[in-house]
Parts: structure tokens; C-alpha cells; sequence
């Protein structure tokens, strides 16, 4: 009887190990649960992008030329701005398209259009606010694209410049450098009773010695002892919102947190009217840098400055071969003015071999000019340092050929044409 069910149970169990999966093999995730990328070489929104907490949105710039594991710029704007019209008002896009990396452009939602860099939740790791968006849209980015996660950087205009700090003060371990412009140390606008605002900080008259400033960053996460995220600092001698005292205090603020001497490794000035300080190293990546513009208000930024925050985050030797640039390029102006009033016409000819797909032109209005309307792009801001960007018309410049672009624009007196201008941060000739 055990020899007939042997032989009755040999093929049922010989069948079943002929089709039974081995242990090695796994069911692909289903393509529903992946996230998804977002089209290239245009600004797109993500939604769903993880913990937020303020109800942030998130926008994202991926070049075509995106490279395996890209670095992250977040992009940080400006009060009243939001995260297309930084976009709009950088040129980290075309950057992006020359060296690989990927643009994350954080906007606010909340009716001040600021940045939260003053309660107590944004003010400590993992606290709440604004810093746990961002810090989710980060994650997005990594898990999606695979991006470096020792070379994620951040960014920032006037409020941006103050999340800058901020987000330097939170996650340490999240970002290698930060770059701010017009902004304030850690925790200088902290408030108590839910006002956005600190008039003391603003005002320049918030002092600390090095040491409690250093502190401040300490305390947001506690017990942290790894390496901390080196910083870049710009700021405007005439800066009437943000105080210029808030430049030197930045200075004490992270020459501390580095451990560095407040004393200068060297100084130098790059351009006319700048000084450059740079602490605790004399090179491109030194663990401080600061920059001050004699004579310069609150918008501090200009075209050609973000190429030197790439300098200084390191990203400007790395990506992929450089992608298609105008070998060369000429703008000619006509104004024609009247007592209060004056158009501009503006002729952007590429004098180089490669096409130009995508362009924007950056220059400064004189002052007392403020932009009034226009035609063959759009225009951002509407006074002091300008970006005309092209419409979807014009947007393809063939060597030898032209675009013609205007303005209308109101004058206080002085109805001259830009004296200079770059085309996506190349500068041209005039004529």
C-alpha cells in the first residue's frame, strides 16, 4: 500500500516543482505606484510631493541634458514673488541646460507671498512650516531622479535669501552650500506672538556675538556634529528693507558655525564697486564668502550673478558638455522719449554659428525707468535689474539673424537706453 501511494504521489510532486517560482523571482512594482518624471527643459508643477505642512507649491526644472545623478539648486524667491516668477527672474534654467543639474523653484501660497523664516516650528529640524515642504520636495527629487544627495544647494532673493539661512540652520546634513542675497542671520527674525515680521531684525539693530549666533544654528538641530553646509552672502551697502548690519552679522553668524576666523583670507574686488571677503580659504570654495556692493539697494541681484553662485557651489566644471550657446551676440536700441514717457526698441541679432533656442536678455534701466508693457517677451521685474524672455514666437535665433523686441517704460528725467546686456548670461555687444 506505501509503494502504490509513493507512486501516485511522485508526479503530483514532481509537477508542482516544475511550476512553482523560484525564491529569486519578484513581481515589478506596478507602474501606477512609481512617480513619475516631468517633462524636460520646461518649468512643470509636482503635486504630492510629500509632508506640508504650509501648503507650499513645488515647481521643478529638469534640462534635457539632465545628468545621472544630477545635483539639486533650490531656488528660493522673493516676498510677493513665487517660485515662476524666480524662474522668470534667474537665469539657474539656462545654467541647468549648460551643466546638468536639476532647478527646484519652492512658491508660497499664503497670502503675504513670504516665506515663514521667523515662528518657532520653521526654526528647528523637522519642526513644521515651510522648511518640512521643502525639505519633502527634496526628497522627491532624489528618489525620482536619483540626484546626489551630497550636492544639493539652496539659494535666494530678500525672503528666499532669509529660508536660505534658514534651511542651511535646519538640514545640514541635507545641503553642501547655500548663496544669499539681501538677506538675514538664522533666527534674526524669529518671532513669539505669529507676526512674519521683526522690525529689530529688518532695521539692522538685532546684534549677537559670533558665538550666539553660532548658537542659534546649533540649537535648530541638537546634537549634530557633522560637517556644515559652506555659505555665500551678498548684500547692498544701501539696502533700505534688510538693513546692511545684517551682511555682518551673517558673516559672524557662519564664520562661527564654520569654526573659521572672522578675519579675511582675502579680499579682493572682482568687479567695480564690489568687495569680496572670503574666510577660512582663499579659493573658489572657500567656508565663507561674502559680497559687498557699494552703492546698491534691496535688489541686490543681477544678471551674471547666479553663474557665480555656480563657482562657489562647485557646479560650473561639472554636467555634460556644454550644450549650444550663441558663440557671439550684438543689441542695438532706439528710444524714443516724450517729457514722462519713452518706447524702446531692441534688436537681439545672434553674430555666432549655433542657433539659440530659448533666450532671455538681462539688463539694467536706468534709474527713475519702470516698465510699463511690451511686446516680443515678457518682462520681470518691472524696474532696476531686468529679464526679457522670449514668447513662443520668437524664441529660435539662427546665426545671422534677428529678433526685435520693445518696451514702453515711465522716466523720471533720464530717458537713456540699458547701457549693457547679456543673452542667457552672455554679454553682448551694443551698437
Amino acid at each position: 500500500m506505501l509503494l502504490a501511494l509513493l507512486a501516485a504521489l511522485l508526479p503530483l510532486l514532481a509537477a508542482t516543482a516544475l511550476t512553482a517560482p523560484t525564491a529569486a523571482a519578484r513581481e515589478p512594482a506596478p507602474e501606477s505606484s512609481r512617480e513619475k518624471a516631468v517633462p524636460t527643459a520646461t518649468l512643470t508643477e509636482v503635486t504630492n510631493f510629500g509632508t506640508n505642512p504650509s501648503n507650499l507649491r513645488m515647481y521643478l526644472y529638469v534640462p534635457e541634458s539632465v545628468t545621472s545623478n544630477p545635483a539639486v539648486v533650490v531656488a528660493v524667491h522673493w516676498c510677493t514673488g513665487s517660485g515662476p516668477d524666480m524662474y522668470n527672474g534667474t537665469e539657474y534654467d539656462t545654467l541647468a541646460d549648460r551643466y546638468g543639474f536639476i532647478v527646484l523653484y519652492p512658491s508660497v501660497t499664503r497670502s503675504s507671498k513670504c516665506f515663514d523664516v521667523s515662528s518657532p516650528q520653521a526654526l528647528r529640524r523637522g519642526g513644521g512650516s515651510d522648511p518640512v515642504g521643502i525639505k519633502s520636495m527634496i526628497d522627491w527629487v532624489t528618489r525620482t531622479y536619483d540626484a546626489d544627495t551630497r550636492r544639493v544647494f539652496a539659494t535666494g532673493i530678500s525672503s528666499g535669501a532669509m529660508m536660505t539661512n534658514v534651511l542651511l540652520g535646519d538640514y545640514p546634513d541635507v545641503f553642501a552650500a547655500g548663496a544669499a542675497f539681501s538677506g538675514v542671520p538664522f533666527a534674526c527674525f524669529a518671532t513669539t506672538d505669529g507676526s512674519e515680521w521683526n522690525s529689530n531684525c529688518s532695521g539692522g539693530t538685532v546684534t549677537h556675538t559670533p558665538k550666539e549666533w553660532g548658537d542659534l544654528v546649533r540649537g535648530a538641530y541638537p546634537g549634530y556634529s557633522g560637517p556644515r553646509p559652506r555659505m555665500q552672502i551678498w548684500h547692498g551697502t544701501e539696502d533700505d528693507v534688510l538693513r546692511y548690519p545684517n551682511f555682518g552679522e551673517q558673516i559672524k553668524q557662519w564664520t562661527n558655525v564654520q569654526g573659521v576666523s572672522q578675519t579675511p583670507a582675502v579680499t579682493d574686488t572682482p568687479q567695480s564697486g564690489w568687495t569680496r571677503t572670503r574666510y577660512g580659504g582663499t579659493g573658489d570654495q572657500a567656508p565663507v564668502e561674502a559680497v559687498s556692493l557699494q552703492g546698491i539697494g534691496h535688489n541686490v541681484y543681477a544678471q551674471g550673478m547666479a553663474s557665480r553662485v555656480l563657482t562657489f557651489f562647485g557646479l560650473d566644471k561639472s554636467g555634460p558638455a556644454p550644450q549650444p550657446q550663441p558663440g557671439a551676440c550684438k543689441v542695438t536700441t532706439a528710444v524714443n522719449a516724450w517729457n514722462t514717457g519713452l518706447t524702446a526698441s531692441v534688436t537681439i541679432t545672434n553674430t555666432g554659428t549655433t542657433t539659440v533656442n530659448g533666450w532671455k536678455l538681462g539688463f539694467t534701466l536706468p534709474a527713475g525707468q519702470t516698465v510699463t508693457g511690451g511686446w516680443g517677451a515678457t518682462y520681470t521685474p518691472s524696474s532696476g535689474s531686468v529679464t526679457a524672455a522670449n514668447v513662443s514666437y520668437n524664441g529660435t535665433i539662427a546665426p545671422g539673424t534677428s529678433v526685435t523686441i520693445g518696451y514702453q517704460a515711465g522716466h523720471g528725467g533720464n530717458s537713456a537706453a540699458p547701457a549693457a546686456f547679456t543673452l542667457n548670461g552672455t554679454a553682448c555687444a551694443t551698437g
